[in-house]
């Protein structure tokens, strides 16, 4: 049934065909994937996924084995065998390279907030989807899901500071470094990788932010998870509560990582102190955002797509939040905060 209704909606969009089905695109943000809503005649709709003609490339850099299979469909797969709400695939056509998914709706996280619900009670409810997630990677069939092949290691997570370094300080600041400076900010990205690298692993959704959260009802859902790989262990909670669309201050922060840490320990999970936490959680929030900031560039002047230029202000306050918290990075602070708007 689905994968005729796949073919006529493929061929609609295509102008082949008068099946009587009504077609929307939907924005993908930074996304090389294509949305569109599709109703059958009942009315009933449903959501197509155009992937690009290389479908097997990741949207963002990925160190490790190259997928052999989709890998929104593996990772996709993974989590639904865990009972992990992810929306159903109902039909594939790799040969057009299209997915048929279950409609989920248009009601993210951030609307959600938009539209006054809790924010208190929808982040800890985000947090507890998270872990769930996470406990469910750490004993499931790792042999089963291509996000066990990639990792986040050393030359991902500093590839990830250069095109900071590269798309915002060069690029969009026009920052006039001196040769000191230059070896300052290297010696920078260099400590902060090390430090990363060093912290405990496990598996990383990579965007685990208000807008990859669909909220129906009173259920999350997830999406956008086909970048998964093994990472950072606070790289998700740090991706939920720095977010460029979202802001924290440090008590809610500090609330939601207790609950993080509480949530780790009912599922019987390593689990660190607090204090250790919070510090893991800055120094994975200053990578990241640092490299947020940059691929904002990125996508404006190399996708054509200026809609996230103005999340650069955030996530840079995000940055600043974050060396304030770590003394050690006191060289790199007076650099940075002398060309970043």
């Amino acid at each position: 049934m689905y994968t005729d209704l796949l073919s006529q909606i493929l061929d609609t969009l295509e102008g082949k065909g008068e099946f009587g089905l009504k077609l929307k695109a939907l924005a993908a943000d930074a996304s090389t994937r294509s949305y569109f809503r599709a109703w059958d005649q009942s009315g009933q709709s449903f959501i197509l996924m155009k992937m690009p003609a290389d479908m097997l490339k990741s949207d963002e850099i990925v160190a490790g084995s190259a997928p052999s299979y989709p890998p929104f469909l593996d990772v996709g797969a993974f989590l639904q065998k865990g009972g992990l709400p992810v929306p159903d695939v109902l039909a594939v056509d790799l040969s057009r390279t299209a997915i048929l998914l279950e409609d989920l709706g248009d009601q993210t996280l951030e609307a959600a907030l938009g539209r006054g619900q809790d924010k208190a009670l929808l982040y800890r409810r985000a947090v507890e989807l998270m872990v769930e997630m996470h406990a469910w990677a750490e004993k499931g069939p790792r042999d089963e899901c291509v996000a066990f092949t990639r990792e986040f290691d050393a030359k991902l997570l500093r590839w990830e500071l250069e095109h900071f370094h590269e798309w915002l300080l060069v690029e969009y600041v026009k920052a006039p470094l001196s040769e000191d400076e230059i070896v300052g900010l290297n010696s920078f990205y260099d400590e902060l990788t090390a430090k990363l690298v060093a912290l405990p692993k496990g598996f990383v959704h990579r965007d685990y932010q208000s807008r990859n959260l669909m909220l129906q009802g009173d259920r999350l859902r997830l999406i956008d998870f086909q970048d998964a790989l093994i990472g950072p262990y606070v790289y998700d909670l740090v991706a939920l509560l720095r977010d460029s669309y979202v802001s924290f201050d440090a008590a809610e922060v500090k609330a939601l990582a207790q609950h993080f840490i509480d949530e780790r320990a009912k599922h019987g999970m390593w689990c660190p102190e607090l204090n250790e936490l919070l510090h893991h959680f800055a120094l994975q929030a200053l990578q990241r955002k640092l490299k947020d900031a940059g691929r904002f560039v990125f996508i404006d002047r190399v996708r054509g797509n200026p809609k996230f230029l103005p999340n650069i202000p955030q996530s840079l306050k995000y940055v600043r939040e974050a060396l304030d918290q770590l003394p050690e990075f006191g060289p790199a602070r007076e650099i940075l905060l002398r060309y970043l708007p």
